[in-house]
């Protein structure tokens, strides 16, 4: 994998980090290969239980690397738009929605610039947490082109439509306070990658089944009618209470002690007996 995204991975935890410090951390080709690239390597990994998203040297991302765009219509012409199968997600859709295919919680932990490309992909993790001095922007009318990284499909449920229209249309950055009101983000802290790694490492402590299973149905489950939510609702809770971490679960709870929990299959939310396409 590119040094441009590094990961790690310590008592169940990854981090991911995009890593150009010099470069505020720009979206470059490379690091779009690299998001994805971090997403499938920990989608392969049972032991992983929850994924921390960060950037180095103060700064989440500032956006895209100007230079991309010059190199985008090779890429487009050579069919760089089309999805990456079994991805509904194109090269650069994945370095969003990667997360969301990734079957275990992931929290961001932004600081300093949160522009554009990287707002989209802050938008594809579970959780964002950000510091009271971190600027936010949906910047790419900046540059006279649209938001193309997911964000049709992240940004539902997070950010109400009018408010989403009115940050797009403009490109106009926002401080903490009001990202927090406009729902770009979940919570301000004051050091939002001690918060990340403290709310990751809780989430590390539960059933990675539930937790799995849980991510799964509530990605599939709030887009679809009210009879096909509550029969996958059903059918998630039969797949987890048929699992050995449940009853590891209700032994540690009766006996007083922490659970010891195995890793679980890594397909085990994609399940058959959940029926529906993920």
């Amino acid at each position: 994998m590119s040094d441009v995204v590094t990961v790690s991975i310590e008592s169940h935890v990854a981090q991911v980090v995009l890593n150009r410090p010099g470069k505020r951390n720009a979206i470059n080709l490379d690091m779009f290969r690299a998001l994805a690239e971090a997403g499938n390597r920990i989608s392969a990994d049972p032991a992983v239980r929850a994924v921390v998203l960060s950037g180095a040297g103060g700064t989440f991302s500032a956006g895209i690397d100007i230079t991309i765009l010059s190199e985008a219509g090779d890429l487009f012409a050579s069919g760089g738009m089309k999805p990456e199968a079994p991805s509904p997600a194109n090269l650069f859709q994945r370095a969003a929605w990667v997360w969301r295919e990734v079957p275990v919680p992931v929290v961001c932990a932004l600081e300093g610039e949160t522009y554009g490309a990287g707002l989209q992909i802050a938008l594809g993790a579970d959780l964002r947490y950000a510091t009271p001095t971190t600027n936010l922007s949906i910047m790419e009318v900046k540059w006279g082109i649209v938001p193309d990284m997911a964000m049709l499909a992240t940004a539902r449920g997070v950010v109400s439509l009018d408010r989403l229209k009115e940050l797009a249309f403009t490109g106009r950055v926002v401080g903490a306070d009001e990202a927090l009101s406009a729902g770009l983000i979940t919570a301000v802290h004051k050091d939002s990658l001690a918060a990340a790694n403290e709310w990751a490492g809780d989430v590390a402590t539960k059933s990675p089944d539930a937790v799995r299973a849980m991510k799964s149905m509530f990605r599939r489950g709030f887009s679809l009618p009210v009879a096909d939510a509550l029969a996958l609702e059903a059918a998630t809770q039969v797949a987890v209470m048929s699992a050995p971490n449940q009853a590891e679960a209700a032994r540690a709870n009766f006996e007083k002690r922490a659970p010891d929990f195995a890793d679980p299959d890594r397909n085990f939310a994609a399940s058959d007996v959940l029926k529906y396409p993920s």
